[in-house]
């Protein structure tokens, strides 16, 4: 009997797709091998990266099978292989040029696909309650962690914003897949509360990764303080000008009869977003950048969507999707392995980090009530809303350790200690909200939310209405981290 469910075609399939993956990546560290000699070999940059790579791809895996998001266990793999003994030479063996590029290119597919996650048409129906739950728990976050952290840990009044739209951003990666798995059972639908959370996510991302943009550019800014100050709105209106140019460019490129029009198109969104990325870091105008890489991917799939039919659309999305699926655990990996213990020049900076974290949930958590009062919402479903609020990761793994990355390559030590600082307290809160978050929503959905019954969304029109909600807001392998057990063993990250 055991040997027979030893043998189960489920046991067998995921025996299959880890030695599958196994093996792809020994072949790609043995080609590495053949082309860069001892870069490949055990304590060179290369080979480190590689198996950063494998064990967050397994650690996202073997999280996401207890019910806890992947990321959680990518930037666990990524900070035990940089702080445990032994193993932690493979950590240290990492390039900080390599790591700091990786993530900013990272950070440029997730603006991407938030950028294409954005549709106008839904934006311009906008509900005030959906502008409410965007706007105000975002920017009275940041200002209480700006506030907190200024007169807890000393930091600048610069640096303390900068800190607090890093906390500020949900996570799309934890509340999408959460919200899905919910919409999907029925709960939530009758009052569309699925539909209301993901399009503020969206928006909330966008007003803290702006804000962020242009705190950064402040934070390196040096000479005149009339031009620092005129800096960081200088540096929105030229990342709103790239996106809208180059976007209305690629109206008109590929062409529509191209026998490759996804691939080209997803190549020129990548790399437009990554000529915003490191081209606005040259011209010392890197606030810009982020901000071009959401206008970029929202200005151009305006006419995308109207010249293209739903296959197309799907499979641009997919494309992209695919592009993260390799940079996620990378992101994470090297998130998780940017944080050394024997870096942190104040023990208590990690007491001090949960305490901002704390403060800034509970004015957060607070807003988000606040922000759907009177909108047709009983008392329960207002706190799910304000619960759905709390995760954090996926956007501070992108941005928290850019102002570290920009005082490195500044040989800046002053700023280095305030950038890891960032860093560090950006990855705390990933540790504490994101388990905390999506089992918020788990466990809160089905006690608080009012189901409409699997059969309301059993036929085929009412699960293309479901999907067609959710569908600007939800990119394709996202779906996927809520498949069951038996799939593809990289889809879970």
């Amino acid at each position: 009997m055991a040997f027979q469910k030893l043998c189960s075609p489920k046991i067998q399939r995921l025996v299959a797709m880890v030695t599958q993956f196994l093996v792809l990546m020994l072949m790609i560290w043995a080609t590495a091998l053949s082309i860069t000699d001892k870069a490949a070999l055990p304590g060179g940059h290369i080979f480190s990266l590689l198996i950063l790579f494998t064990g967050a791809v397994i650690g996202g895996d073997v999280f996401s099978r207890i019910h806890l998001p992947p990321l959680l266990g990518m930037v666990t793999v990524g900070f035990a292989l940089s702080n445990l003994p032994v193993i932690r030479v493979i950590g240290h063996a990492i390039s900080p040029e390599w790591s700091g590029t990786l993530r900013r290119m990272a950070l440029t597919v997730i603006l991407i696909r938030a950028g294409l996650g954005l549709d106008p048409v839904a934006l311009r129906k906008l509900s005030a309650t959906v502008s409410r739950l965007a706007f105000l728990p975002c920017m009275l976050e940041t200002l209480t962690c700006a506030v907190v952290s200024h007169f807890l840990i000393d930091l600048p009044w610069v640096w303390s914003f900068l800190l607090g739209f890093v906390l500020s951003a949900i996570s799309p990666a934890v509340v999408v897949p959460s919200l899905l798995n919910l919409a999907e059972r029925g709960y939530g639908l009758d009052k569309g509360i699925p539909t209301l959370v993901i399009a503020a996510a969206s928006i909330d991302d966008v007003v803290a990764i702006s804000g962020f943009g242009i705190a950064l550019g402040i934070a390196f800014s040096s000479g005149d303080l009339v031009w620092t100050i005129a800096k960081g709105p200088l540096e929105a209106l030229v990342g709103i000008a790239y996106g809208c140019i180059l976007g209305i460019f690629l109206w008109f490129i590929p062409a529509k009869d191209s026998s490759n029009l996804i691939f080209f198109r997803a190549m020129l969104l990548f790399t437009g977003g990554l000529l915003a990325t490191f081209g606005s870091a040259y011209i010392d105008l890197a606030g810009a950048g982020p901000l071009g890489c959401l206008v970029l991917p929202f200005v151009s799939g305006i006419r995308f969507r109207k010249k293209n039919n739903p296959e197309q659309t799907a499979l641009m999305t997919e494309a992209v999707g695919l592009m993260w699926m390799i940079f996620q655990p990378i992101l994470f990996g090297l998130i998780g392995a940017a944080v050394r213990i024997e870096q942190v020049q104040d023990p208590q900076i990690v007491g001090f980090g949960v305490a901002i974290i704390a403060a800034g949930l509970v004015v957060r958590c607070s807003m988000a009530f606040i922000a759907v009062c009177r909108s047709g919402l009983n008392l329960k479903e207002q706190i799910f809303v304000s619960l759905a609020w709390i995760p954090k990761a996926t956007v501070q793994a992108a941005i928290g350790g850019l102002a570290l990355d920009q005082a490195i390559k500044d040989e800046n030590e002053e700023l280095k200690s305030l950038g890891l600082i960032v860093l560090t307290i950006a990855v705390l809160s990933i540790i504490v909200t994101a388990p905390i978050g999506a089992l918020a929503i788990a466990i809160s959905g089905p006690r608080f939310l009012k189901s409409t019954g699997t059969e309301s969304i059993s036929s085929t029109k009412d699960r293309d209405t479901v999907q067609e909600n959710l569908s600007d807001a939800v990119e394709g392998e996202e779906e996927k981290s809520a498949l069951p057990e038996n799939s593809d063993f990289v889809t879970h990250i």
